[in-house]
């Protein structure tokens, strides 16, 4: 048999089978982050916050340290050494974990992370923040957020 007689062979077959196109299958669904975050509260001279990313059911709860505003015309930007801490758990639940955490402040958004971990969807996440300094203990900044799945 010629090659051209294969090859017409070949696509009849191919039509009379009804080949198609293949088709990709539908891709698995990626679940948002969300982030939240409670009120900055000033602790220390600077401005402080904990928030929480959320993703599906894993939370990841991280305190935010930065300036609480333009510093004055000819200053020196303020180097502060702090003693962070990060508490978070699911109410009524498990502990995501605490975390003391000593942090050199030199003008930059600062953020302290490692705590987090999975909750049970309908749960309320709640977390605290401290950062404080030698003889300065300051109260937590808070936030409860609920994962909802």
């Amino acid at each position: 048999m010629s090659r051209i007689a294969l090859l017409a062979t070949a696509a009849v077959g191919l039509a009379l089978f009804g080949a198609a196109p293949a088709t990709a299958a539908h891709a698995p669904t990626t679940t948002a982050t969300t982030v939240t975050c409670g009120p900055s509260a000033l602790r220390v001279g600077l401005s402080t916050k904990v928030c929480a990313e959320v993703t599906g059911n894993s939370v990841q709860l991280y305190g935010q340290i930065n300036l609480a505003g333009p510093p004055s015309p000819g200053s020196t930007l303020p180097v502060k050494d702090l003693t962070t801490t990060l508490t978070g758990n699911a109410v009524g639940g498990p502990s995501l974990g605490h975390l003391v955490q000593p942090v050199r402040f030199q003008a930059a958004t600062t953020q302290v992370r490692g705590v987090g971990g999975t909750v049970p969807c309908g749960s309320t996440v709640h977390a605290e923040f401290t950062s404080s300094t030698l003889g300065h203990p300051s109260s937590p900044v808070t936030l409860n957020v609920p994962v909802t799945c």
